[in-house]
């Protein structure tokens, strides 16, 4: 019988860490619960010894007693044997918040993110949150302007590390107020769905399915129905006029199907279809 691909859970940064921990405890229970093998990747992060140990804390509180953190300072560590053991240990792998550009440039096309690529194939559970949340596509947004109409000038746009396709996602959502920078990139990107994942708020993907759970909510821009738009008439810093995308906003409870594009108001259906995985 062929393996099932592991989990995504996708997290638009700030997730509680001191209360409930419902999001860090999701990831944990599909990554095996008290007997996972968690792996904090803090490659994205500029102080790796601070965010590792902080969330070391947080997975041994929720019930882990096997938490390691792994952090790659260059592409010379990421091609070590020692460096893909790490990863073939671990039962749920988490990328922390940081640079999402770092984690391209120093992961990208070693011999570490072939593991990690072989990881998810094989089941194993993999997250991030902000970053970590950026990276997951296979178009990435690096960086852009907030609070702003759509305009190309406002998104910049680079190849992520290809865990699912077809989507572009962006965090932080509502509170920094990028409906408008992801707009930008899915008008450039239109066979792409936009996810804008608020804070304290994350998507489990399986099976080109994903759930919302969290505070917040998920917006999902969808630019397959685009009838019209001036894109290849205006300068990048031009106001770009699009017309027919749709929107769905998604709280927690809801999800999506990424390959028919629609959205999942009855989650028992799914979950009795879907299997164990879904339920919490």
């Amino acid at each position: 019988m062929q393996q099932q691909p592991g989990p995504l859970v996708v997290i638009g940064g700030a997730e509680d860490k001191l209360g409930e921990c419902r999001i860090l405890r999701e990831f944990l229970r599909l990554g095996g619960g008290s007997h996972a093998r968690v792996l904090v990747m803090t490659v994205a992060t500029e102080l790796p010894i601070d965010v590792g140990m902080e969330y070391i804390e947080v997975f041994r509180k929720l019930g882990a007693e096997d938490v390691r953190t792994f952090d790659v300072s260059d592409r010379t560590a990421a091609n070590k044997d020692s460096a893909v053991a790490f990863i073939r240990d671990a039962t749920c792998i988490f990328f922390t918040g940081g640079d999402q550009l770092r984690i391209t440039k120093l992961l990208g096309g070693t011999r570490v993110d072939a593991a990690l690529h072989a990881a998810l194939a094989r089941g194993v559970t993999l997250g991030g949150t902000s970053a970590g949340a950026s990276m997951m596509s296979s178009t990435m947004i690096v960086e852009g302007e907030a609070e702003t109409n759509p305009r190309i000038s406002v998104v910049d746009m680079a190849p992520g590390m290809e865990f699912i396709d077809g989507v572009v996602i962006d965090q932080h959502f509502a509170e920094r107020g990028r409906l408008g920078r992801l707009l930008s990139a899915v008008a450039q990107y239109p066979h792409h769905l936009g996810l804008g994942i608020d804070e304290n708020t994350a998507v489990v993907i399986r099976d080109r399915t994903f759930r919302v759970v969290g505070e917040g909510a998920v917006s999902v821009v969808d630019a397959g129905g685009l009838t019209y738009s001036n894109l290849e008439h205006v300068h990048r810093d031009e106001s770009l006029a699009l017309c027919g995308i749709g929107l769905h906003i998604l709280p927690d409870g809801y999800g999506y199907n990424l390959s028919s594009r629609q959205p999942v108001t009855d989650w028992g259906a799914v979950s009795e279809n879907g299997g164990e995985e879904w339920k919490e």
